[in-house]
């Protein structure tokens, strides 16, 4: 659903995902902090030597993941920069357009999926810039398989709240917003992407990141949430 007087644009943010060490303190924190009902745990993620908890928001979703496994990705994540911020996923009409975009930027696909109910594509972030990327197309729109069940062909029920924006932090914020512009099909707002919905993806100068997830609450705002090198803002919905 689009914020009134927000033009559509057919790109959303759908998910932030963040990485822990240990994975129950994590979300029991997250949890308490945003007022989230019972999470998903995924049990596809076991593929890539993760377990998880998928928390709907409203219609939106934050995922925490975190290795069980020697030689994983994220594993290997938790090495280098530790906690923090570690996935963006982005709803689109156009994920065709979308998919060629970034093939012909030379951005690597990591993973890719295409079923009945949803289509994926993982960007690689060394091409990208950033953070770690997925471009979805559900089917219906409103549903979404990674969050359980209960969203898998229609829409489920979330906690009050939804996401409002995110802040990537990179070497060269300027033209990683042009890249992440050209591969989603928007226009950059210098180094802002505007979405759907008032959403907002903002590059700030510094260590390579996803660095803060913005969450809209109906109980207004709070002290952010230390989580790592990430911190999660709450603010007034």
């Amino acid at each position: 659903m689009d914020v009134p007087g927000s033009e559509s644009l057919g790109v959303r943010l759908r998910q932030a995902v963040l990485i822990a060490r240990d994975l129950e303190p994590a979300h029991e924190r997250l949890r308490d902090a945003l007022g989230l009902g019972e999470p998903f745990r995924d049990p596809g993620v076991g593929t890539f030597g993760l377990h998880n908890v998928v928390c709907a928001l409203g219609e939106d979703f934050i995922e925490i993941v975190s290795p069980i496994q020697e030689g994983t990705a994220a594993g290997r994540h938790l090495e280098r920069r530790g906690e923090g911020g570690y996935m963006l996923i982005f709803q689109l009409e156009d994920l065709a357009g979308a998919r060629e975009r970034a093939q012909a930027l030379g951005v690597r696909t990591v993973w890719s999926i295409d079923i009945d109910d949803i289509s994926a594509s993982h960007l690689h972030p060394a091409d990208l810039g950033g953070t770690i990327v997925s471009i979805d197309r559900p089917l219906p729109p409103e549903s979404w398989r990674w969050g359980g069940p209960e969203w898998i062909g229609r829409a489920g029920e979330g906690a009050p709240g939804r996401l409002a924006g995110v802040t990537v932090r990179v070497p060269d914020p300027a033209a990683i917003a042009a890249r992440w512009a050209e591969v989603l099909g928007l226009e950059p707002d210098g180094t802002t992407l505007r979405l759907d919905r008032g959403q907002h993806v903002a590059f700030d100068l510094g260590d390579e990141g996803l660095s803060e997830i913005a969450v809209e609450l109906p109980g207004g705002t709070a002290d952010p949430l230390e989580f790592g090198a990430a911190r999660v803002v709450r603010v007034a919905g």
